[in-house]
């Protein structure tokens, strides 16, 4: 039987229209029943409709209705794809601008720091009711989660409900394909061991048909004549090229990782996130004294620039929708291949976040982390068990402390306990103290609309 696959956010134009695409190219999914749900009416009914030009353009039955109704929506959903953000852009201003004025600039500021800390607040009690809608009407679906920060996000879920929740980023999916173009493989010939957290993932195996990856790596970063070599660089990494011509070299692309390479040349295993989310978790790189990163090849991701992002989206969708072909490339994304393993029983091996059994043994049980995954028919596990270098250890859980304290002081609106997890945060916390007390309460001010439970 075909599933009934709800996208809570469906409205989004930076998810949805990819994720349809994906489903479109799935053949187990063909046949899927498509919800889209919004509390913004205006881009249902494109989203409606684009689904049913996928399906006429591919020959398959896909089919999709729309509504704001989030508990209509949910009936009988077997998927509940989240991709949302309370308040948007207009929220998320405050993020950056508060610290700002306190002295610390964010280069996203949607995980951790200041901003990923207030965007979890916000966003925490949304999921959390969603969760419990689904509690009533399809206990047994999974919530499939694509919103930040999503480690909060997915242990709330957890921890408030009884609902499987899984948090799916594909950083690790791109990072392994810039690997993949880097030491000249195959990314499916590929296998690596992940652990950390969100946007903090620590790649501590990398497998390449037998061959150490790591120690290739670290051959070619120290081999000067081969930085000159050319790299052809699809789109899905996110890079521009940086070299004389504007080609891609293999050192154009080393360039445009410095942060994660330091930290491979340090400590030995690689970070698979962008740069400019690791730097909020190792402020160091982020301080006056680099530029506010700019030494390291990270900039600022300002407002305009998210608006201009948005715009970019918008246009893209439009095209999309009045094309007589569509692309076939797969999106990098894990929602499709997912819930296809899920459905033939057909085992694969995915970066996800889910609860901590083990498989990061330097952080505690339950909390959630990113590790290699298996999904299959009997659910999803963790495949391995990677302990991380005692310094990295160290960052992770306190992160993960910080990010506990996030989760119980948006399900307590107790304001004391979002100054602790900001007092744990390794960003938030280089200001003055009693700097970070008022620029907590600034903060929790300027979003007070969109955090009732701290009324």
């Amino acid at each position: 039987m075909a599933p009934r696959i709800c996208f809570i956010g469906g409205g989004s134009y930076q998810w949805t229209p990819k994720l349809i695409l994906d489903i479109a190219d799935t053949r187990s999914l063909h046949d899927a029943e498509i919800v889209i749900e919004d509390i913004d009416p205006e881009p249902i009914p494109a989203m409606v409709d684009f689904v049913h030009h996928v399906a006429k353009l591919r020959g398959i039955g896909l089919r999709a209705t729309g509504t704001t109704e989030q508990r209509s929506a949910l009936e009988g959903a077997d998927y509940v794809v989240v991709c949302i953000s309370t308040g948007a852009l207009e929220s998320m201003q405050h993020d950056i601008e508060v610290p700002d004025r306190y002295g610390l600039r964010q280069s996203v500021g949607d995980t951790v720091g200041p901003g990923g800390i207030l965007r979890g607040l916000r966003n925490i009690p949304v999921l959390v009711a969603i969760a419990r809608d689904m509690e009533i009407v399809c206990p047994d679906a999974w919530l499939l989660n694509l919103t930040n920060p999503m480690t909060t996000l997915t242990r709330a879920v957890q921890k408030a409900t009884s609902i499987t929740a899984i948090g799916l980023c594909h950083e690790v999916t791109i990072t392994q394909y810039t690997l993949a173009m880097l030491l000249g493989c195959d990314m499916r010939a590929i296998d690596l061991s992940v652990a950390g957290v969100n946007h903090l993932p620590l790649i501590t195996r990398l497998d390449i048909a037998g061959d150490d990856g790591l120690e290739r790596l670290a051959a070619l970063i120290d081999d000067e004549d081969a930085l000159a070599a050319p790299l052809v660089i699809p789109g899905i990494t996110g890079h521009e090229a940086v070299s004389d011509g504007g080609a891609f070299t293999v050192g154009s692309l080393l360039e445009a990782n410095r942060v994660k390479l330091e930290l491979f040349r340090r400590f030995g295993v690689l970070p698979a996130a962008g740069d400019r989310h690791l730097v909020e978790f190792f402020p160091g790189f982020l301080t006056e004294e680099s530029g506010w990163g700019a030494r390291w090849g990270v900039e600022l991701t300002s407002m305009d620039t998210r608006r201009a992002w948005l715009a970019h989206y918008m246009r893209e969708f439009d095209g999309l929708r009045s094309a007589s072909e569509l692309p076939r490339t797969p999106s990098g994304e894990m929602v499709a291949a997912l819930i296809d393993s899920r459905l033939r029983d057909r085992p694969r091996h995915f970066p996800l976040n889910i609860a901590n059994h083990g498989q990061v043994p330097d952080l505690p049980e339950g909390a959630i982390v990113e590790s290699m995954v298996c999904v299959d028919a009997s659910g999803a596990r963790g495949r391995d068990v990677a302990p991380v270098p005692v310094v990295l250890a160290d960052y992770l859980r306190r992160v993960s402390a910080s990010q506990e304290k996030v989760v119980e002081a948006a399900l307590t609106g107790e304001r004391d306990v979002v100054f602790e997890a900001m007092l744990l945060d390794p960003l938030a916390s280089r200001i003055d103290y009693d700097e970070l007390g008022r620029m907590t309460d600034e903060m929790l001010a300027a979003t007070a609309r969109w955090l009732p439970q701290f009324a």
